[in-house]
């Protein structure tokens, strides 16, 4: 495992977010780059959990699951338009800085 949280941002996601994590030097897959699109969200947790990559999302299923089970990488939620994509990347980055994937898994921030 690595030292370093990697993310995976789910379809919804604005593509700004991962270009804006990217040019961060941030480790990112999407769910296009994943061949996920149209997936369910047990597939994706499927992908995030054999990658172990936290998932990037405003969908609240992933809130549902991750109360459920704690054998995820970790979940960064953020409801859909509470935030500036500028703000949703800030604090994206500010847990790739701070957290390591150990602390992370399991967890769910709220952005």
């Amino acid at each position: 495992m690595t030292d370093r949280i990697r993310f995976h941002s789910d379809e919804n996601v604005s593509s700004a977010i991962t270009v804006a994590l990217r040019k961060a030097g941030i480790d990112v897959s999407t769910t296009a780059s994943a061949d996920l699109i149209g997936s369910s969200d047990l597939e994706q947790l499927a992908f995030v959990q054999r990658e172990q990559r936290v998932i990037i999302t405003h969908d609240d299923d992933f809130l549902k699951i991750a109360s459920e089970r704690d054998d995820h990488p970790g979940v960064a939620y953020c409801r859909k338009d509470a935030r500036s994509i500028g703000e949703i990347v800030e604090q994206l980055i500010l847990i790739h800085e701070v957290l390591v994937p150990d602390e992370m898994a399991g967890q769910v921030q709220f952005l």
